[in-house]
């Protein structure tokens, strides 16, 4: 065989082969390669798009944060007042109420001690009247010595 005549075959045949795949495959492929392309920059679209949006998530989460601190400290603050509020009406009702029960206490003993010197008056009293009685055996006179006894029980 020659060899100009195998390698003219062999160059058609590559022809031919070319146009086919340029016809038939070739096509196909650089759909196939474009539509790669698309879905790898549409992935990297969105992964930049998701990156933006964790940014602002991230942004928001930190003041939703913030402000829940903010509350909260407001929260604490107002427990404080309210606390201290307590403490103090509750101060104020246990002095009102210790003054009240020392008012009824000095009341009672302020009854206590009348009734005392009354006891102790009409004790006193019926001594002085035996005492008399005794020293005056001779000259008693019940009504004069009763008015006499009367103004000196007054006089106690």
């Amino acid at each position: 065989m020659n060899i100009n005549a195998t390698l003219l075959g062999q160059a058609i045949w590559f022809a031919i082969f070319i146009w086919i795949t340029m016809k038939y495959i070739w096509p196909p492929m650089k759909r196939a390669m474009d539509q790669r392309q698309r879905q790898i920059a549409e992935g990297l679209s969105a992964g930049e798009r998701a990156k933006v949006e964790l940014e602002a998530a991230a942004k928001r989460a930190a003041e939703i944060v913030q402000e829940a601190r903010t509350q909260a400290q407001e929260i604490l603050a107002q427990a404080e007042k309210r606390g201290t509020q307590m403490v103090d009406e509750a101060k104020g009702t246990a002095k009102v109420e210790g003054e009240r029960t020392k008012a009824a206490a000095m009341s009672e003993i302020d009854q206590e001690v009348f009734r005392a010197r009354e006891a102790l008056r009409a004790r006193v009293s019926a001594l002085a009247i035996q005492g008399a009685e005794k020293i005056l055996r001779r000259e008693v006179d019940a009504k004069v010595h009763a008015d006499l006894l009367t103004a000196v029980a007054a006089e106690l």
